[in-house]
């Protein structure tokens, strides 16, 4: 995607193109969802701290929602750009309150769907990251599109949530007597709709952005991590190598798992399988613990292929020596021939772009969810979830991350901004600066972006009432 033609598409009232001699061109169009940073960081200042601009001139600004702007839960977030990779800032997050509304039923069966209530049935909050790659466009759609398709899904099994059981049929209308049995045999819960929901809520999205990126002749896609709060639990859907984490006292808990190359090696090698003409003859499927020269034919050398979770050892031919699609190990796992997600959060298709550099991961349409039961952990004060995209982990491990949140917050307490400050200080830790908590020393020179939430005080108003 070129920063010229994402300035047109996303940028109305920018300069418009020379015209040419003969007749002026006309204004492009503009896309219906603008280039733009999250709604609740207006009015927020830009402005890196005068200690570190005094100190490195380069310093890159991190931004927090402004001092009296409440998100929900009291959660705070903070983000940087990256160092000039590129013109716009790949990230981008959302958060809010998400209002369900009840169906009603009508008399007559096909009027079962007819009348939706205007009135609230449940509410919930909602807080999300995603992370473009191939310029910023799937991931602003996904930003202003994902929460609405979430909220019809959500709707559409409102009646099976609140319910003892979920019902059979959702009417409430019995064929078989034992409908109830088969039902709970299956271990179906009120947690499954709600996972069914963020599921379908996910592939809806990901047309919506396929729809709208082959309408303008464009590629792209974005990570996607969604927390949602919803009767007493947050729900973590992750598609992506975004991150989030349960920090407490004495416990740090993974709440999300990440795709990366490495974790999807063997679906990668059997889309290759099944379709190697989409390797255009220049990249090999089988993996091998380096890249494979000339000095190599002939030889028997470790390998896997997409059957494989363990290894095995093949002769070494001539076309094995192409570039590998996956080489390296965990975070720093490269895609040398990439198999890229062409658009959206899914739509997989092998795509070869330029070799050895590091992409997104290719992303699954059908996130992992993971369901956090807040009422029945009791959270105490300073207990939270920490939710960032992956520059932040590039730098920082989770232990890292709880030891900063446990050195900061005791001595904040009474900052109504401490969890926004917070997220700012995880931020800084990953800038290389001479006060680094970490002792590292490491640059993060991803776009990095952070919520932080806290579990206590919405556990103890639930409990109140």
């Amino acid at each position: 995607m070129s920063a010229d033609w994402f300035r047109r598409r996303f940028l109305p009232g920018g300069p418009l193109p020379a015209p040419g001699p003969p007749r002026p061109r006309p204004r492009p169009r503009c896309s219906p969802v603008p280039y733009r940073r999250p709604r609740f960081l207006r009015g927020s200042s830009s402005s890196p701290s005068a200690a570190d601009a005094s100190r490195r001139p380069d310093a890159r600004p991190v931004r927090s929602p402004a001092r009296g702007r409440a998100l929900p839960w009291n959660a705070g977030y903070a983000e940087i750009i990256n160092a000039e990779k590129s013109e716009f800032n790949e990230d981008q997050a959302a958060c809010g309150k998400l209002c369900i509304r009840r169906y009603e039923f009508g008399v007559e069966e096909d009027q079962e769907w007819l009348t939706l209530c205007p009135e609230e049935f449940l509410t919930g909050h909602y807080w999300a990251l995603f992370d473009g790659h191939g310029g910023p466009a799937a991931a602003i759609l996904a930003a202003n599109t994902l929460h609405s398709c979430l909220r019809r899904q959500l709707e559409a099994v409102v009646e099976g949530m609140v319910a003892t059981q979920p019902p059979m049929h959702l009417s409430g209308h019995c064929v078989c007597p034992s409908d109830p049995q088969f039902v709970e045999e299956k271990g179906i819960r009120a947690e499954d709709l709600v996972i069914g929901a963020l599921e379908s809520a996910f592939q809806e999205c990901d047309e919506v952005i396929g729809r709208e990126l082959e309408a303008s002749g464009q590629a792209g896609g974005c990570t996607a991590l969604v927390a949602m709060s919803l009767q007493g639990k947050l729900y973590v859907a992750n598609a992506g190598d975004s991150r989030a984490i349960l920090v407490r006292r004495n416990e740090v808990r993974p709440l999300s798992s990440e795709f990366t190359p490495e974790t999807e090696r063997q679906r990668i090698q059997q889309l290759a399988f099944v379709y190697p003409e989409l390797l255009a003859g220049e990249f090999t499927r089988l993996e091998f613990p380096r890249r494979l020269k000339g000095d190599d034919l002939g030889q028997k050398v470790l390998f896997r292929d997409h059957h494989m979770s363990g290894w095995s050892y093949k002769c070494v031919e001539k076309s094995d020596l192409k570039y590998p699609l996956i080489h390296g190990q965990g975070r720093q796992a490269r895609l040398l021939g990439t198999l890229a997600v062409s658009r959206g959060l899914g739509d997989h298709q092998l795509r070869v772009l330029d070799t050895n550099i590091q992409l997104k991961p290719f992303l699954l349409s059908v996130p992992q969810v993971t369901v956090l039961d807040v009422d029945q952990l009791e959270p105490q004060e300073d207990d939270l979830v920490v939710m960032a995209t992956d520059g932040l982990w590039d730098v920082l491990s989770n232990e890292q991350v709880a030891r900063l949140v446990r050195s900061f917050l005791p001595g904040n307490q009474e900052d109504p901004h401490r969890f926004s400050e917070l997220a700012q200080m995880l931020i800084h830790s990953t800038q290389g600066k001479d006060d680094n908590p970490t002792q590292e020393g490491q640059v993060s020179y991803d776009d990095i972006s952070v919520f932080v939430i806290p579990l206590h005080s919405q556990h103890q108003g639930r409990s109140s009432h």
